[in-house]
């Protein structure tokens, strides 16, 4: 019994390291296929990015093709593997597999496919490109780039923010950078004896002195309301659309508008509140009658 239980086994073994032996061709093949595939997606996208980039100028459709074209490459180079490890395998019958599992994956990786979807429609549509600054939800910064599954940004300190790209599809987006010019409404008060003619007169000299304010549209300067201790204006001027440009021009609208009006000794107030006192016995609802 012994015997015939160790014969067993070693007829097990010697027929499992026989289908080994035979599969490892097969299997070599199949990584060298693989390995062959890593290359041939790097050799296809270098000839797609030459082809592409004289005729189309989007980077973000660049971007979509080359990342296709790498996805298809791959898909193609893993097919033919399945193909040589089990040479049983015909292509409808990977096919046939794809369309049975197809709803379990999509239930698995529903997330992933929408964000992949979401992504193939932001560089087809082009809402925004990469290099725009845009503000979504609470979110605000550079796009830095469109991958499969998000849209990457950089705010202005310096963070990385990574957005799904569903979200960014279906929320709305504030495209800061999408025209070259963007207008800044700064509001500024001066005291009540001041002639207002006279502040409009110094804020149009001062706003027609920085070079980094657009003459064209015009600064506008509105008046806007009766403050609690001040007339307020509201100055409107145009500058390029980037981040940095809006700020650096506003400290220097406030640092010219502050030096101006200084010296046309016309006073921006503080809050004012006035009080006025009076005998409160006077005013007694609760005095008793015949006391008065």
């Amino acid at each position: 019994m012994p015997e015939n239980l160790l014969d067993t086994i070693i007829d097990s073994l010697n027929d499992l390291l026989g289908s080994g032996i035979k599969f490892l061709p097969a299997l070599l093949t199949a990584l060298i296929i693989l390995s062959l595939t890593r290359y041939g997606a790097e050799f296809a996208c270098n000839v797609v990015t030459k082809l592409i980039k004289p005729t189309v100028k989007s980077p973000s459709i660049q971007s979509l093709i080359i990342k296709l074209t790498n996805i298809t490459t791959w898909v193609t180079g893993i097919l033919f593997a399945a193909v040589f490890i089990f040479p049983g395998l015909s292509l409808g019958d990977i096919v046939g597999t794809l369309g049975l599992s197809s709803v379990a994956i999509g239930f698995a990786f529903q997330d992933i496919f929408k964000n992949f979807l979401a992504g193939i429609l932001l560089l087809l549509q082009e809402p925004f490109q990469i290099g725009d600054q845009i503000v979504v939800n609470d979110y605000e910064g550079t796009v830095e780039r469109i991958d499969i599954r998000t849209t990457i940004l950089r705010t202005y300190q310096g963070e990385r923010v990574l957005l799904p790209n569903s979200e960014v599809f279906t929320s709305a987006v504030q495209v800061r950078t999408a025209f070259e010019q963007r207008r800044t409404d700064l509001a500024v008060g001066v005291d009540y004896n001041t002639p207002l003619s006279q502040a409009i007169e110094v804020l149009e000299t001062v706003l027609g002195e920085i070079n980094v304010i657009a003459q064209t549209p015009p600064p506008v300067i509105d008046l806007v309301s009766f403050g609690d201790s001040s007339i307020d204006f509201q100055v409107r001027y145009w500058t390029k659309s980037d981040q940095s440009s809006v700020c650096s021009a506003q400290t220097q609208v406030i640092v010219a508008i502050k030096a101006a009006f200084d010296q046309a000794n016309i006073v921006i107030p503080y809050p004012i509140r006035t009080l006025y006192f009076f005998n409160q016995d006077g005013y007694n609802d609760y005095q008793p009658k015949g006391l008065s």
